[in-house]
């Protein structure tokens, strides 16, 4: 694994690109719910959404931690990585389980920003969190035929601005699995050809511009060749897609966290009150400190995560520390940059109510607070499954 520090050409090179975007760019935005399809061509160019593709497939061959990187730099210059982040942790399910054929067709259209993979399709209105349950099913149009996949899912973000999805889907009724992970199939959807021939696509507003998208899916088909790995062990492939996604956004949580700090020391050494800067007085110090302490402290999990992803280690637990302590980071951070600037906080042309309700997010997403503590109970610590 490289060390972190020698990421550090990454980050001066992703800081001077998001200069391009200020906040005026994101505001702009926000006011009309855009898609910043600017700044992700930019990124793309650059080649940094292509940094977790092998070179031979035109990417740059970096590891996670590289990613980690770019991410937390983009969430710290201000700007918001959710708008591309999942080209980067798609690649877990895609890059280990992706049949030779699949990445030489795919791979290097998506490291050239020909193709976008930005659609991860995994929650549906009835599960949730509880993946097992899914009730999006598919089912081959003959022995040799495509699949055709019949259901529902929701909160799948970026949809209307990509061109293929991972999607998880039912080949076997869970009643007729094994255990409860059993009888699910990953498929690579091309979304060009689906949308309007089985697919519809409905926009979901959301407090903050993510792109949300609610999707249907009617005799919707999929050629077989579009299968990933072996059908019915589709469950074991998403994992490494949701490690990943875990990690990835976890280091985002660290650069908003980084630029909440950021601006909080910066205007509590410049904002007078009573003839005195308002950085002297411990009841605004103290705060920031301890927003600071927790941002560093989860950074450390953050980077034993991505290591032992990166050694292919079983990182589970890891990834969703990780992410919990990362997410409760930036909003404590968040929360302390809006009570230091007071009411300069609320206004939209300082950036930090957006960036507060956009880090809010993830204590929800990709996996809830509570479900991550139930993981760490029962899978750490030995405690029975509360659900």
């Amino acid at each position: 694994m490289v060390a972190p520090e020698q990421y550090q050409d990454i980050r001066d090179a992703v800081a001077k690109l998001c200069a391009q975007f200020p906040g005026k760019y994101w505001q702009a935005l926000d006011k009309g719910d855009d898609y910043p399809t600017d700044f992700v061509r930019a990124l793309t160019e650059s080649g940094y959404l292509s940094i977790l593709i092998p070179e031979e497939y035109g990417g740059a061959g970096l590891p996670l931690s590289a990613a980690c990187a770019v991410l937390e730099e983009i969430q710290r210059s201000g700007c918001n990585g959710g708008a591309c982040h999942a080209q980067m942790y798609t690649m877990g399910t895609l890059l280990r389980h992706g049949s030779e054929l699949q990445k030489r067709q795919y791979l290097p259209a998506i490291a050239s920003g020909e193709l976008r993979l930005q659609a991860f399709g995994v929650t549906e209105p009835g599960s949730g969190t509880d993946t097992t349950r899914i009730q999006t099913h598919a089912r081959r149009d003959g022995p040799d035929g495509d699949y055709i996949v019949n259901g529902q899912k929701v909160f799948i973000s970026r949809t209307e601005h990509s061109d293929l999805m991972i999607l998880l889907v039912r080949t076997a009724a869970r009643e007729n699995s094994a255990k409860p992970t059993g009888g699910m199939s990953v498929l690579l959807v091309d979304l060009r050809s689906a949308l309007g021939n089985g697919l519809t696509i409905k926009p979901i507003e959301t407090m903050m511009n993510h792109a949300s998208t609610e999707l249907f899916f009617d005799d919707m088909r999929v050629p077989a060749a579009n299968l990933i790995g072996e059908e019915g062990r589709g469950f074991s492939y998403i994992v490494d897609g949701m490690n990943a996604e875990r990690i990835l956004i976890a280091a985002e949580c660290i650069g908003d966290a980084r630029f909440f700090i950021d601006q909080a020391s910066l205007y509590a050494k410049e904002r007078e009150v009573f003839g005195r800067p308002i950085g002297l007085n411990q009841g605004i110090q103290f705060p920031i400190a301890r927003a600071h302490i927790q941002t560093e402290a989860a950074d450390a999990i953050v980077k034993r995560a991505a290591m032992k992803f990166e050694r292919t280690e079983p990182c589970g637990s890891d990834a969703n520390m990780a992410k919990l302590l990362a997410s409760e980071a930036s909003w404590q951070a968040g929360d302390t940059c809006i009570q230091t600037f007071g009411g300069y906080g609320f206004a939209t042309e300082y950036n930090i109510e957006r960036k507060f309700r956009e880090t809010r997010l993830y204590q929800v997403a990709p996996i809830s607070t509570n479900l991550i503590l139930s993981h760490v109970a029962t899978h750490d610590l030995g405690l029975p499954k509360s659900f």
